[in-house]
């Protein structure tokens, strides 16, 4: 059994200006990222790439029609490297870059066309959520199909990440808080997947146990509290993504594809909706398994007792609702009738996910969570 795999190689950098002194961007590289960082983090030092920015192409979590556009602009250029400076939808985006890409992405995504690597892709997060710098997982949702779907292959895997906190610094609170509540639920649910090791679990752990600290730092001191975290959370991000690129996501977030995909809500947002739903079916279902390990993990940075389950996922749900609002479904615009039609997309095209389910969740379960919730 495979225990770990680390593909990327990781390099850790304070400032981007030191990152550049030692890997120098020169006018064979393309790079992929926004205007507002672009200005303050590598205009000022005269460099000369071919660039795209992100926001010309749209706004939002990667979609099929924005991948098309950017490769279609990339055709212009002449380039040997692709640098991908910013959050998990230009990072995801950029894996597709990387590839031979099809006329239409969609049909990478759908199976269609086997991936083939042609560049080589560099990762610099800017968020602290999606560790999408160390997997090998692209998500985009598929307009013309209506749903969100993955590509997880050898060939999407960067060759290199690199970290640099300063990158954090000018990060809306609101995207700190939905894309590192998205880490937690990466390093929870990898936690708990039947595909962990102890490898895994050890940076399931820690990405944990960073996360909760610096949740209660900010909780005690305020916002800006964060801002002498940003180097545990940015590494706390890479933990979980190299979890559960190893050990895989699970019903979390195989369900908040559905409102993620049809409402645009943030991805960690979305996951947060459905997380202790979830949590408690499994507690329920099997309270005597690993799940007895996570609630002490979690009772522990909670300065807890362990033993009442239930008590302690009540605590954790309103430990994290002071950074992040838990919402009815139907306040993002879902319908009654959607119901059915979400557990069943949920159940036919997720199946990548909820097979790392802690506990195998049917359909019908999946479509009493959305009732729950509704």
């Amino acid at each position: 059994m495979q225990a770990l795999k680390l593909a990327p190689t990781i390099h850790s950098f304070n400032t981007v200006k030191e990152w550049v002194s030692e890997f120098p961007i020169t006018e064979r590289d393309l790079l992929v990222t926004n205007e507002w960082l672009w200005t303050p983090y590598i205009k000022p030092l005269g460099l000369n790439p071919a660039i795209l920015f992100q926001e010309k192409y749209g706004m939002g979590e990667p979609s099929d029609e924005m991948i098309d556009a950017i490769v279609k602009d990339a055709s212009e250029y002449d380039y040997d490297r692709i640098i991908a400076l910013g959050g998990g939808t230009i990072i995801d985006i950029c894996k597709v870059l990387a590839l031979d890409v099809p006329e239409r992405s969609e049909d990478l995504f759908m199976g269609k066309v086997a991936p083939k690597k042609m560049k080589t892709l560099v990762a610099v997060p800017t968020t602290c959520g999606t560790g999408s710098e160390v997997t090998n997982v692209a998500i985009a949702e598929l307009k013309n199909l209506g749903i969100k779907k993955g590509i997880a292959v050898q060939e999407t895997f960067a060759d290199l990440a690199v970290l640099i906190p300063e990158t954090l610094s000018g990060l809306p609170y609101k995207v700190f808080v939905t894309s590192s509540v998205d880490a937690l639920i990466h390093a929870i649910e990898s936690f708990l997947s039947p595909k962990a090791t102890p490898f895994t679990e050890m940076y399931s752990r820690e990405a944990t146990r960073l996360i909760m600290k610096g949740y209660k730092e900010i909780a005690s001191r305020g916002e800006d509290a964060r801002f002498d975290y940003s180097e545990d959370f940015l590494a706390a991000a890479c933990y979980g993504g190299i979890a559960f690129g190893n050990a895989g996501c699970a019903a979390v977030h195989a369900l908040a594809y559905s409102i993620g995909g049809a409402f645009h809500v943030p991805h960690g947002e979305a996951n947060y909706q459905f997380f202790t739903a979830v949590m408690d079916l499994y507690a329920d279902r099997d309270p005597d398994g690993k799940i007895i390990q996570l609630t002490e993990l979690i009772a522990g940075v909670l300065d807890m007792d362990a033993t009442d389950t239930g008590a302690v996922y009540s605590a954790f749900d309103v430990f994290l609702g002071k950074l992040i609002s838990k919402n009815p479904l139907r306040e993002y615009g879902m319908t009654e009738e959607q119901i059915e039609e979400f557990a069943k997309s949920t159940f036919d095209n997720q199946q990548r996910l909820l097979a790392n389910n802690y506990v195998p969740l049917s359909e019908e379960d999946l479509r009493g969570i959305f009732q729950k919730l509704y």
